[in-house]
This record gives structure tokens, C-alpha cells and sequence, in this order.
């Protein structure tokens, strides 16, 4: 099994190519991947809920509830931001 120094490793890794890939998407780019990331996040939501009612664990409920709060807020501020880029794309009157 995994040490902790190894998961911490992979964990920091993670990051560290998420940023960098990330800051090199160019902005036409930018509203699709939202979407992307909004499916992405819409699975987790599913997948915690389903784990936080077939469990008796108490702290996997507590992390499943976690885990639902922060891809909820995911999702909503994806939304939120395709919505105003996409109205960037509307003729003004």
C-alpha cells in the first residue's frame, strides 16, 4: 500500500499540472471545458450520494457530504461563469 509521502507526492503533483494546464487553454476554449468540468463534477455529486446513503461509516458519510458540497459549488460557478461569457456573444442593442 501507498505511503503517505507517496499519496502527498501525487497529491502535489496533481496540482502542480492541473495549473499548468489550465492557465494554457486558450479563452475560446474556455467555455467548453467548463462544461466539461461541470459533467465531471455532476458524477461526483451522484457518486457521493450514493455513497453517503449505502454506508453506516460515519466518516465516509462526513467526507461524502464533502465532497457533494464542494462539487455543488463546482458546478454552480461553472454555470455561473459559462452564462457570463456567453453573454459576452450577444448583440447589444
Amino acid at each position: 500500500m501507498f505511503s503517505f509521502i507517496a499519496l502527498l507526492t501525487i497529491f502535489v503533483l496533481a496540482i502542480f499540472i492541473g495549473f499548468e494546464v489550465i492557465t494554457k487553454v486558450p479563452p475560446t476554449l474556455h467555455t467548453p471545458l467548463m462544461s466539461g468540468s461541470n459533467a465531471i463534477s455532476g458524477i461526483t455529486i451522484v457518486g457521493a450520494l450514493i455513497l453517503a446513503g449505502s454506508t453506516s461509516n460515519h466518516l465516509a458519510q462526513v467526507l461524502a457530504g464533502v465532497a457533494v458540497a464542494f462539487a455543488t459549488i463546482n458546478v454552480v460557478g461553472g454555470f455561473l461563469v459559462t452564462h457570463r461569457m456567453l453573454g459576452m456573444f450577444k448583440k447589444k442593442n
